[in-house]
């Protein structure tokens, strides 16, 4: 079959290795790709956030089905879109979406489905959502209620931050997204990530992992969009998922079919866990980035049926084959990131290292320029190894990371710290 997926990230390099591997596909295109990506598929120029140019686009290629890698495009409908075209879509609804779109949203609909959350308040304007956090006391965390490329989320550990964050926000900060602002209790615990495929109405758990947010060693410095992940989370034993999915998840599922917005796609469940239960951080959308990575390390070519399943709502008939294996990536982003970094440095020595089922270098933000692969994002590679333990996958992680001629470059070297 004649694949497309959405997407120029490492999370979408991730997804294009696991379907490549598939004997299903036939041909397989990314819009718009990256430097990695277009090593082992075509790559398209065209405009992912606009519906009708994406089912045009897929009219035009005999594209048989289309994957959504971020969230950009689901909040702009173009499952709609191409589902209304009659193409296989995996990928939410707008209206499904916003349980990543909308942070209110989704206290609301943990509120009507009783799934246990952080203690919340939504407002509007900056005036009471002052008086509010004045109220309450720090830490407490402020979130811009809209999508902020994963940057709306202020974890305040003083009142003076915390009361920064809310005119940050009301002040345009994160452009439409912050007109509206949540502000929820700070929760103790430790964080995982939970994923589950479902077709609206059964539900697939098909693996938990790990993110590194903050850009220091040890947790520390300002979050980021992940500086690296490790699956499976030990910390989500099979006694949590059983309580997530039962608490959290299906509920959940149940609350979004009975609205008329079933959901279908993959749900990424932000877990905090504290005293042998979880609660619920945030849903996203879509897989989650550079969990991704790790996740489609261990699935291999059966990713692509899972999504397939999932979008041709029979995933009751469906189950996962896992390996008892470990995965792990690390992020190596620009110096400077997660603030004001420069584009363009070249990056040496990627032709040279090995791409088997054990070991790979995803691009993030990379360009092809000149014969040389140059650096265009933040987050530029996510450098993923699979092991039989933990330590072993992160031995190999770092060893193709030292391999890399990248002075311009930077990552953690504590990656998988918290369960090592």
């Amino acid at each position: 079959m004649n694949i497309l997926i959405l997407g120029s990230g490492g999370r979408e390099h991730a997804l294009a290795w696991a379907v490549k591997q598939n004997p299903k596909t036939d041909r397989l295109i990314v819009a718009p790709g990256n430097a990695g990506i277009a090593q082992m598929a075509e790559c398209a120029d065209i405009d992912i956030l606009d519906g009708a140019a994406v089912v045009a686009f897929c009219a035009e290629n005999a594209v048989d089905f289309v994957i959504i890698g971020p969230e950009a495009p689901l909040a702009a409908g173009v499952a709609d879109a191409t589902r209304a075209a009659g193409l296989l879509t995996f990928g939410p609804s707008a209206a499904a979406a916003r349980l990543e779109a909308s942070k209110a949203f989704t206290k609301e609909i943990c509120d009507a489905c009783h799934a246990p959350t952080a203690a919340y308040a939504r407002f509007d304007t900056a005036a009471p959502a002052r008086d509010y956090v004045q109220a309450k006391g720090a830490p407490i965390v402020v979130k811009a209620d809209g999508l902020a490329a994963g940057k709306g989320v202020i974890v305040a550990m003083t009142m003076d931050e915390a009361l920064a964050a809310i005119d940050d926000m009301f002040g345009g900060e994160f452009g439409s997204a912050g007109a509206e602002v949540v502000i929820e209790e700070f929760m103790q615990g430790e964080e995982a990530s939970f994923f589950i495929l479902t077709d609206g109405m059964n539900a697939l758990p098909i693996g938990t992992a790990q993110d590194h947010k903050r850009v220091g060693e040890g947790d520390t410095g300002p979050n980021t969009g992940g500086m690296g992940a490790y699956s499976p989370a030990p910390v989500l034993t099979p006694a949590l998922q059983k309580q997530a999915m039962d608490q959290i998840v299906l509920p959940t599922i149940r609350e979004m079919a009975r609205r008329g917005t079933p959901y279908q796609g993959v749900l990424y469940a932000g877990l905090m866990i504290e005293h042998g239960q979880c609660r619920l951080v945030e849903y996203n959308a879509r897989f989650g980035d550079p969990e991704t990575q790790v996740l489609m390390m261990r699935l291999g070519a059966q990713a692509l049926d899972l999504l397939l399943a999932c979008a041709e709502e029979r995933l009751d008939q469906t189950r996962v084959t896992w390996a008892e294996d470990h995965a792990l990536t690390v992020v190596m982003a620009a110096r400077g990131y997660p603030g004001a970094y420069t584009k363009g440095s070249t990056i040496r020595g990627l032709e040279a290292l090995p791409e088997t089922a054990s070991q790979m270098v995803f691009h993030a933000g990379t360009t092809a320029r000149d014969g040389q692969i140059t650096a265009t994002g933040g987050r530029v590679l996510n450098v993923t190894a699979r092991g039989a333990t933990l330590a072993e996958a992160q031995a190999r992680a770092y060893a193709t990371v030292n391999a890399i001629d990248w002075p311009e470059g930077f990552c953690r070297r504590d990656i998988g710290w918290r369960a090592l």
